[in-house]
């Protein structure tokens, strides 16, 4: 039997060139030169399957078949056969491989086959043996347009790849009736709106007449940005994420750099067929054309064809692949903070000092190493900020329990909330709340570490103006999205602003730390604070010092009737989430999506949110509370919508600052695809939080243990997060006194209780306990059956995740309900069995347990 080695395949001159280029070491191709087993099984298994193929000019082109599990099958340990209804008229991939004017038997074809409900793939390569259409008489199927595919194909190589950047979608059969809409160069709008949402691609290469490779390339919507749109042809370009490091597809574009791409709209069952030129751009190119990008494709359309309805499938969306950063933008489309100053990488920025205003939302002061190069900065800016020699780990293939960090080059941005004092002009403050890798990295650095990063510079150019004598500003701020107003209040005319502020109560230092600095403040200031009535004397007292400052206090969201109609004559809304503006003026709509202009327009200057929370706070702030439905206890209001305005509404200059995405390196929650659930919160800060926290093996101080009030903010995180579950699921809000024998009340209100009096360490479970919770099938579920924590139906979720408890059968829960409890607290939250205690008791007995024979241990040669 000839071993894995004497079957290697070589590495082509195009590969070896790309590990060059990026300095990667060598490695073994692991590629199979058969059909393997498991891509046998997976075709076997699998809706989807990519085919790559070569036209008549040289020009690769890339389609998508299938529908259902079987249309292609093995007929041998090296051919498959493909049967399957296809666009036969539009189809670039129907008249290469099927019609019998293109292409003969021996001819190059790849394909992918792809199992996206399970993000599963493996590659293939081979050669056509044979390829026909079919007519269906028996269905009056328009044989013009459409027909049976029968392909069938001797495989040459294969290769499994990893489930990375693939966006789950639940695969359908359905019948193509293609239209075609386009087939210039220059991309329809129907074409440049596809790619604008598309999350998905799939690229086939060649490397000259030797091989082919297919593949695919998955991000957040709008992954791909279109550089130019001429009649000569399109332009786009796309980054390459930290992948395997074969560059299989990359060697391919070096050799020979032309492509052919399919973008699917799973949901109408469109598609773009591209086939172009290609240019791989790395290093200092790929992020001159799309900042913070290491690696890129630059793509010239030659030839297009885009076609309505031309796939025989449809796609439900699912989850997002965790490992999918934010979406990069174009250098001319948005300024990237990580550009900004690269010839100033000289100069540092300092720690000097912290201040804790509340468990999550401390106070950083930074002190610049060189002031003349990096300038001083104005109020309302931000300071662009470099951490990545302090977190970046190196490659890393995969990484399950952080996957955001594998593209994260830890550049971040933070309004700055001082004001340049003269006396000051070497120093800056950001006030930030404890959110992601780099905030958690801040909150663990003592001040006297000397932690000091590269500062990039300072940008924006937002300023609030003080009106005329008896103008207005009208200020709406989410949580933290104060801060680019406190750097503004020494300029300002304190008497001339009118501030709505929403915040947790958990974050009433912020609050008072804002007033005991700007002691004028109070008296414009309407406070709404959300959260569980307080249960500790600081807190209360906390509230009752707010109640006392001349501010205006409730103890409930926002609504729409809080907003004084009369500021002025236009609503301007710059949302902030976190240190963002989206430059354009927005219009707010009432629950009946009715505009809100009695008795004339809204006039709001700004609106800061501070994280994806607080943008959906403010926008369902706005609801009333009466809109749930009579009889309806359950309903959930609708969240107010935020809509442009015309463009002649205002005449307030667009303000550019840094993206959501440069915040926290993730996906901008403008351009995710809503969710028909909104009951579970981010718990990216308590899992953070916990992490630090929890014991650890490998922890450097053998003894050491966590500070208290990081122990209490972990437990402050977890009960702010169940409580906005309680409040933007179908919980409703429970009044004082109101609701306490709600399951999810009462641990909210144990949380609370041990974040007062935290214990000296977490005593949670392990992630070893919830990894091996029964699970229990959908089909055994019942409509009836509900999470007892979050209260909606399991049979809601088209893809359910429910454990069942050790303690009782009866018990079942929503993994991503539970889990989080069971890893702070250990405990069923039903019956408070104590699995963390259970867990304890087994590792001391196994490490009690006597050893039998003592006298002799055998040698594992002879054992």
């Amino acid at each position: 039997m000839a071993s894995l080695l004497t079957d290697t395949l070589p590495w082509h001159d195009g590969e070896i060139q790309m590990r060059s280029l990026l300095r990667i070491p060598p490695i073994i191709n692991p590629t199979v030169p058969s059909l393997s087993y498991g891509a046998t099984y997976l075709l076997l298994n699998s809706p989807l399957l990519a085919i790559g193929a070569v036209d008549r000019e040289g020009r690769p082109w890339s389609t998508l078949w299938g529908g259902e599990v079987g249309f292609a099958k093995p007929t041998s340990q090296s051919k498959i056969e493909i049967r399957t209804p296809v666009d036969s008229k539009h189809d670039p991939l129907a008249d290469i491989l099927l019609h019998n004017s293109s292409g003969e038997s021996g001819q190059l074809v790849s394909g992918l086959v792809v199992d996206l409900a399970t993000r599963k793939r493996a590659k293939l390569f081979g050669r056509k043996i044979t390829g026909s259409i079919q007519v269906d008489e028996e269905n009056h199927i328009d044989s013009s347009r459409v027909g049976f595919a029968h392909l069938l194909v001797q495989i040459e190589a294969s290769l499994g790849n990893c489930p990375k950047y693939i966006n789950i979608r639940n695969i359908t059969p359905a019948l193509p009736t293609p239209r075609l809409i386009s087939e210039s160069p220059q991309l329809p709008s129907g074409a440049l709106k596809l790619l604008d949402h598309a999350d998905t691609l799939f690229i086939s290469s060649r490397h000259g007449d030797v091989d082919m490779d297919t593949n695919i390339r998955g991000g957040p919507p709008g992954f791909v940005r279109v550089i130019s749109n001429e009649p000569n042809g399109a332009v786009f370009a796309y980054p390459e994420y930290s992948g395997n490091r074969l560059y299989q597809t990359l060697g391919n574009l070096q050799t020979t750099p032309l492509a052919g791409f399919v973008f699917p709209d799973f949901e109408t069952g469109d598609a773009l067929y591209v086939t172009g030129q290609t240019e791989v751009l790395v290093g200092k190119e790929a992020a001159a054309l799309l900042p913070r990008s290491n690696l890129a494709v630059k793509v010239t359309v030659t030839a297009a064809r885009y076609v309505e309805q031309s796939l025989s499938f449809r796609g439900v969306a699912g989850a997002k692949s965790p490992y999918n950063p934010g979406v990069r933008y174009l250098a001319t489309e948005k300024a990237s903070p990580a550009a900004i100053g690269d010839e100033k990488s000289s100069v540092t920025a300092m720690l000097v000092k912290k201040e804790l205003l509340t468990p999550t939302i401390c106070r950083f002061r930074f002190q610049i190493s060189d002031p003349s190069k990096i300038g001083t900065w104005t109020p309302g800016q931000y300071a662009t900020l470099s951490f990545q020699e302090e977190l970046d780990m190196g490659y890393s293939h995969m990484k399950d329990d952080d996957p955001s960090s594998i593209n994260d080059d830890y550049v971040r941005t933070f309004t700055v909330s001082s004001y340049p004092a003269l006396n000051r002009s070497t120093e800056f403050e950001i006030t930030a709340r404890r959110h992601g890798n780099v905030t958690d990295y801040l909150f663990r650095t003592n001040e006297r570490a000397g932690l000091e990063v590269p500062l990039k510079g300072f940008g924006g150019d937002f300023y609030v103006k003080t009106p005329s004598e008896h103008g207005k500003i009208p200020f709406i701020a989410g949580g933290i999205g104060i801060t680019p107003l406190l750097a503004q209040l020494p300029d300002l005319d304190v008497s001339h602003l009118r501030l709505f502020w929403t915040i947790s109560i958990r974050d009433l230092g912020l609050i008072l730390d804002t007033f005991n600095r700007f002691p004028q403040l109070p008296h414009g200031t309407s406070l709404f604070i959300t959260g569980p009535e307080p249960h500790d004397e600081k807190t209360t007292e906390q509230l009752a010092t707010l109640v006392a400052s001349g501010a205006q206090v409730e103890r409930r969201r926002m609504q729409a009737k809080d907003l004084d109609l009369s500021l002025a004559d236009n609503f301007d809304l710059r949302t902030e989430p976190p240190k963002r503006v989206i430059g354009c003026c927005l219009r707010i709509t009432s629950p009946n999506n009715q505009h809100i202009t009695s008795p004339q327009p809204i006039a709001i200057h700004s609106l800061f949110l501070s994280s994806r929370h607080d943008l959906h706070r403010i926008k369902t702030c706005l609801s009333n509370e009466d809109t749930k439905q009579p009889g309806n206890p359950g309903s959930t209001p609708r969240p107010s919508s935020l809509q442009p305005l015309p463009s002649n509404t205002s005449s307030t200059p667009t303000t550019k600052m840094s993206t959501y995405e440069v915040e926290h390196n993730t996906t901008d929650p403008g351009t995710a695809t809503p969710s028909t659930h909104r009951r579970r919160p981010d718990l990216s800060t308590f899992f953070a939080t916990l992490s630090e926290i929890s014991p650890d093996e490998a922890r450097t101080r053998e003894h050491a243990v966590p500070v208290p009030r990081d122990v209490s903010a972990a437990f402050y995180s977890l009960a702010e997060a169940f409580d906005l579950m309680r409040r933007e699921g179908d919980h409703s809000v429970p009044t004082s006194g109101e609701g306490d024998n709600d399951l999810l009340t009462q641990m909210i209100q144990s949380l609370l209780s041990s974040a007062e009096t935290p214990p000296r360490e977490v005593e949670g479970v392990s992630e070893e306990f919830c990894d091996v919770l029964d699970r229990v099938p959908k089909a055994s579920l019942k409509p009836s059956q509900s999470c007892p924590i979050c209260g909606n139906a399991f049979l809601e979720d088209q893809y359910p995740l429910v454990v069942r408890l050790p303690c009782h059968s009866t018990h079942l829960f929503d993994l991503e309900c539970v889990r989080p409890w069971l890893r702070l607290r250990g405990t069923c939250p039903l019956d408070r069995t104590d699995f963390a205690k259970q867990e304890r008791e087994k590792a001391e007995a196994r490490r009690k347990k006597p050893v039998e024979d003592d006298e002799e241990e055998w040698d594992g040669m002879y054992g």
